[in-house]
């Protein structure tokens, strides 16, 4: 006997390209046990426990359309697979992540559904799926549940495993080109675009930024004799070895000094506005101890500023202005800096927020002792009082940039050779020359943070996610490589090795993920079947592929996603009725074509579908590519051919034996069939449809047709492990 519970039977998480979405999902499998008796609208109070404990949910239109329609169904009655879905979502979302796609489907197993959920990350959206299993049986059974509870440890686990504002502002800014991405690590690193036309970020580093660059940007003391050796305006300064050779420099330059570390960062043992040796001594002895050396440079008079420079370019400024507090004659300076600074919204430590909250560190105790106070003093009532003579830089001035200012920045980027620096400042007029009032570079820095550009306390956002994108790939260039990928229900691994095979003759270093293997060029990498997201993803994340070749069998699409988000080329071979999933809860033939659909969908509007015309079942799929079709046929007089042909549509087809190219009404002979070194001993003819549907993938991808017969009169087909020896001892085959 059921009893009402939901229990998930099983979990998928579909990492690519789905039957159901573009992106990734988790599919769900859920048996709801009685409660496929009981609908919303017979659980006494339901609807009122759901909409109080989960109000939000209003915003859900659900298949009605409108506002609140999703709560509207359960209170007329819905199962409790659509409202686990639904809540799913919700949960997401209040924990930060976009809603996205959600679907509740049954299957012919009765009380048991899929629920379909877009995962960003999968973690948290397994973890809300639970929760929201928890939420819903809390609701049924009029048990309280801590939905902010629940929200927060979903958020916490969210925050974990996102991107970083600025390695999102770039991945998002190569999904609105379509350039694909995929994240290589946990942390911030993530390749755009495939193969060999790849580029690595990292966080606002990439792969063009060069270490040696970076290395010159840590030694602060070593930019500036650059800088100053190009003409760079930058403060007067040498480096120090005691406290005793720090006043002697400081008198030298000439008080007020600054003293920092010689490679540090974030700011850290930053003293600025030194007037006595006690002021020296005491920053003398902190910014000993946060890097390898010391520098003593003259103060300049102004405000702190961020440049970020781009390919050679300044594209945004952001000016951090002091921050103060005013006295009530009451409270202590820590009280004062919490009701007044940290107060602020934009203040925090969470990665979307502009400002950081202001903390007493030794810098600003010294900006406090010389006003003649401390963390606890009291001041007069609206006594001002300044803790750091530069607060958080988020102020944006992109547009006020003076010309030979923005020209400066660039030539400083561009004389430590880091592609893409933040440049730091002091000006007191960042819309005037530097010359003009002794303003000055202080610093080079390498990966950069965006959120100040991004998202700045006041200002305009800057679309620096979008520039350096564009610097990555100028426009026309997608960061894509040619993937061909195969589906059907048999000869997807021949066809695979011979499409691999074709394309190596070309010229082009290719890889292959199928059945038999894994193999980059001429060389066996993974003997294990590659038939798979994971073997795909290892074709499209090597440096050296300029084609890559990927078999995707239905349980691989229905289990796992294709591996790549389009293609320039899509087979489907052929559809065997029999060849269905029950296992999958889909036993139907018309799940088949759904699944094998995908590789249509996937195909790019400047790419290629190559299917089979003798099967009705692929050949009714042509309306669905975005881009052109090549038919393959053993009968080259079909109706279905004819009109495609009549069209000005392209067609793989035999005619008397021979191997004939159709574009239009006119043909052109390939080679005859007794010349094909496959099919010498296809006595049952199984590989001729093989041998059609490769040479439409090798026309889809350009091959000349002389290099096509090449290939086919020297290509057989050799078990793999035979093949090797083969290669070695220079014959052709399929690898």
């Amino acid at each position: 006997m059921k009893k009402k519970n939901i229990e998930f039977l099983n979990i998928l998480f579909l990492r690519g390209p789905n039957i159901w979405a573009y992106r990734s999902v988790i599919e769900a499998w859920v048996d709801i046990g009685q409660f496929e008796d009981y609908p919303s609208n017979k659980l006494p109070g339901f609807y009122e426990r759901l909409s109080q404990c989960l109000p939000t949910l209003a915003a859900h239109r659900c298949s009605i359309g409108e506002y609140g329609g999703f709560l509207l169904r359960v209170r007329e009655g819905t199962w409790i697979g659509h409202i686990l879905e639904h809540v799913t979502l919700e949960l997401q979302s209040l924990a930060g992540m976009p809603g996205g796609l959600g679907r509740a489907r049954e299957t012919p197993v009765l009380g048991v559904y899929k629920i379909i959920v877009r995962a960003w990350y999968e973690p948290v959206t397994r973890a809300a799926l639970y929760a929201a299993r928890d939420l819903v049986m809390a609701a049924v059974e009029d048990r309280p549940y801590d939905v902010q509870g629940a929200v927060a440890a979903l958020r916490v686990l969210a925050e974990k495993l996102s991107l970083g504002p600025s390695t999102a502002c770039i991945v998002d800014a190569a999904d609105d080109r379509d350039i694909p991405a995929i994240r290589l690590s946990d942390a911030n690193l993530v390749q755009l675009g495939y193969g060999a036309n790849q580029r690595c970020i990292w966080t606002a580093e990439t792969s063009r930024t060069s270490a040696i660059a970076e290395s010159i940007s840590r030694n602060k003391h070593l930019t500036k004799s650059l800088l100053q050796a190009c003409g760079v305006p930058v403060p007067e300064g040498r480096m120090v070895e005691s406290v005793e050779q720090a006043w002697e420099a400081a008198q030298d330059i000439g008080l007020p000094v600054v003293i920092k570390p010689s490679d540090g960062n974030h700011g850290r043992g930053v003293f600025t506005n030194l007037m006595t040796r006690a002021e020296i001594q005491t920053a003398y002895d902190i910014a000993v101890d946060e890097g390898s050396g010391v520098v003593v440079e003259r103060f300049i008079q102004g405000d702190e500023h961020r440049l970020l420079v781009v390919g050679g370019r300044m594209v945004a400024a952001a000016r951090g202005d002091a921050a103060t507090v005013r006295g009530d004659g009451v409270s202590t300076i820590n009280d004062l800096i919490d009701q007044q600074l940290n107060s602020d919204p934009r203040r925090g430590r969470e990665e979307g927020q502009p400002l950081n909250p202001i903390r007493l560190d030794s810098a600003a105790l010294l900006e406090l002792q010389r006003q003649g106070l401390s963390a606890d003093s009291v001041p007069a009532a609206q006594a001002e009082v300044l803790i750091q003579r530069n607060g958080n830089v988020s102020i944006d001035v992109t547009d006020a940039v003076h010309p030979s200012v923005a020209a400066a920045v660039a030539l400083a980027a561009r004389v430590v050779g880091l592609d893409i620096a933040g440049v730091d400042l002091v000006a007191q007029d960042i819309s005037q020359p530097l010359y003009e009032q002794r303003g000055a570079v202080v610093e080079v820095n390498a990966g950069p943070g965006l959120l100040m550009h991004l998202n700045p306390a006041s200002g305009t956002p800057r679309p620096v996610g979008q520039t350096i994108v564009n610097y990555l790939f100028p426009e026309g260039d997608s960061g894509r490589i040619p993937i061909v990928g195969i589906s059907g229900s048999h000869g997807k691994t021949t066809v695979a090795r011979l499409v691999a095979r074709l394309s190596h003759l070309s010229g082009r270093y290719t890889g292959l993920a199928c059945s038999d293997g894994l193999f980059v060029g001429r060389r066996y990498v993974a003997r294990t079947d590659s038939a798979n997201w994971t073997g795909g993803r290892r074709v499209l994340i090597n440096r050296a592929v300029q084609t890559a070749v990927i078999e995707n069998g239905a349980r691989v699409i229905v289990s796992e996603g294709l591996a790549y988000d389009r293609c320039q080329v899509g087979v489907v071979i052929n559809i065997d009725p029999t060849d269905t999933l029950p296992e999958f809860y889909m036993p139907e033939l018309e799940h088949l074509e759904k699944i094998y659909r995908t590789q249509l969908d996937v195909v790019l509007p400047t790419g290629v579908a190559v299917l089979n015309a003798d099967d009705a079942l692929v050949a009714n799929m042509a309306s669905l590519c975005d881009g052109t079709v090549i038919f393959f046929s053993q009968t080259p007089d079909s109706a279905l051919l004819a009109q495609h042909r009549a069209a000005g549509g392209r067609a793989v087809t035999i005619r008397n034996a021979q191997l004939v190219l159709s574009v239009g009404v006119h043909e052109t002979v390939l080679m005859a069939l007794s010349a094909i070194a496959l099919l010498a001993e296809d006595a049952g003819g199984i590989q001729t449809e093989n041998v059609l549907a490769a040479v439409g993938a090798a026309w889809a991808l350009g091959m000349a047709p002389d290099l096509i017969c090449t290939g086919l009169e020297t290509s057989v087909l050799t078990p793999v492990d035979a093949g090797i020896e083969a290669v070695s001892a220079g014959l052709e085959v399929l690898i």
